[in-house]
């Protein structure tokens, strides 16, 4: 099966761009706040309505803290919305033990209340850069918090790329973990078109972009385009 684009608009028009390319995934953020930076509600609640229902909606909760009580209610605030994923950003935390015990909460949160959304742990392939989590631990963090996604980011978005912290090999490695452990798998970080068919080889789920899909490769001055959009999505067919 080849991997779910996601591509991540900031609002409503970048959305219907995203769909119109050929998105699988409708990913909300807000860049200004940070690499998996939050959107306001009402935004998200704007793009879902206009996604088709055929296209899945995740939304990201921000490059989270240490506080397992602040992202449970922000993942349960957005799950309340009716998105299909909340991305929880692993940025405050330092140990495998801080990380479980913030991701157990959001996947608790969720399952109590009723809620279908599916809980993605995402950590930093540039951890070192910013002080957290070895990006090699988050498989097994996901697995043992009942998480769904184990994801792979840049935390810092400099122009330097995924593959410019982790080797390929690494790379498939934290593939291999996570689908050991009947997660699914999502990779990101500055992505381009050309790395399409590498993520694909190595197995990934979901490949997630913003720059690749925006005028200029600009995640944050220009804005997604259908037909930028199109051309990442034959990449990976």
């Amino acid at each position: 099966m080849r991997p779910r684009l996601l591509v991540s608009p900031v609002d409503r028009n970048e959305a219907l761009e995203a769909v119109e390319g050929g998105a699988h995934i409708i990913d909300v953020k807000n860049p200004r706040e940070g690499s998996l930076g939050a959107n306001v509600p009402w935004v998200i609640r704007e793009i879902m309505e206009v996604v088709p229902e055929d296209r899945e909606v995740s939304a990201t909760v921000g490059d989270v803290p240490y506080k397992p009580g602040t992202v449970s209610q922000a993942v349960l605030g957005v799950a309340s919305i009716g998105v299909d994923y909340a991305k929880v950003g692993l940025y405050g935390v330092k140990t495998s033990e801080e990380a479980v015990e913030v991701m157990r909460a959001c996947s608790r949160a969720v399952r109590e209340f009723g809620y279908s959304t599916r809980v993605v742990a995402a950590g930093y392939a540039d951890a070192h850069r910013v002080g957290s989590l070895d990006p090699m631990k988050v498989p097994e963090v996901a697995a043992e918090a009942e998480c769904d996604v184990a994801m792979v980011d840049t935390a810092v978005k400099d122009g330097k790329r995924l593959f410019d912290f982790l080797s390929e090999e690494e790379v498939g490695e934290f593939v291999d973990l996570a689908h050991e452990h009947g997660l699914e798998v999502a990779l990101a970080g500055s992505l381009r078109r050309e790395d399409m068919p590498v993520v694909k080889e190595l197995g990934a789920d979901i490949v997630g972009v913003r720059g690749a899909a925006c005028e200029g490769n600009d995640r944050d001055r220009g804005s997604v385009r259908s037909h930028l959009v199109r051309e990442l999505v034959e990449a990976l067919a």
